[in-house]
């Protein structure tokens, strides 16, 4: 159970082999959650990470799901709480789409929504149910400041991360008086494996830092948290920005 602190014992996360989700698990341990349920695709890094986490003391289970097939989503979350009650659920599932190969072509743009949006919204309506009934427990999503205002740039990804920024944020309301909650947090641009090879701005992260962002976060029951923090003042300033000069904004 949560302590005073927000610190959780029990956790599942969902995209449990992103470099964000690792690094949050490894400052989760630290701070005494001592049973996980880890749930991705690739089964093989799935038990890696399970493996390396079992070395540190928690106890471990794994589930695979396909975030593709959207009609998984309640029967992974469902299997996820079989074991008992869960203080806190990661969903950290994400793809990042090729914004040139994939704006024309419908097959990639469905795969870029369902994969950023449509899993992850129907996992967290079954997560909230369950929490619900808990009567306590928390969600935390990984947004991006890229839904915060879309661009040119990464209109697939964005939009779909929009949606999920804003579904995430507004059925949280719906928890209100149940003792559950959720937290959306827009990490900036994280240098990890999801952005191998591509070129970092100026205000990046990495998966340590955003860990460690969640985590203080999570302890002032934050409802969103920025990684790096500095970037709330900044998008808050995009947003002001007019529609035609933001249509030539070079991003």
């Amino acid at each position: 159970m949560n302590d005073a602190f927000a610190r959780p014992a029990s956790v599942l996360v969902l995209g449990a082999t992103s470099d964000i989700a690792r690094a949050l698990l490894d400052r989760l341990v630290e701070d005494g959650c001592t049973h996980a349920v880890l749930a991705a695709r690739d089964e093989r890094r799935l038990e890696e990470v399970a493996a390396e986490l079992r070395a540190a003391g928690p106890t471990v289970s794994t589930l695979a799901f396909d975030a593709t097939e959207v009609g998984s989503a309640c029967s992974v979350v469902d299997a996820g709480f079989a074991g008992g009650r869960i203080d806190l659920v990661v969903v950290a599932v994400g793809l990042l789409c090729d914004q040139p190969e994939d704006e024309r072509d419908p097959e990639r743009v469905a795969r870029c929504v369902a994969v950023n949006f449509a899993w992850p919204a129907a996992a967290l309506a079954r997560v909230a149910d369950h929490l619900a009934r808990q009567g306590s427990g928390r969600a935390v999503v990984l947004s991006s400041v890229a839904g915060v205002r879309v661009r040119r740039s990464n209109f697939v990804y964005g939009s779909a991360k929009a949606g999920l920024d804003a579904y995430a944020r507004t059925l949280d309301q719906t928890l209100a008086g149940t003792g559950a909650g959720i937290t959306v947090v827009r990490p900036g641009f994280v240098v990890s494996k999801m952005t191998a090879g591509r070129t970092a701005p100026p205000i990046a992260t990495t998966p340590e830092a955003v860990a460690r962002d969640v985590v203080a976060g999570l302890e002032r029951r934050s409802a969103v948290i920025w990684s790096p923090r500095s970037l709330a003042a900044l998008f808050t300033a995009l947003r002001l920005v007019p529609e035609p000069l933001w249509r030539r904004l070079p991003f």
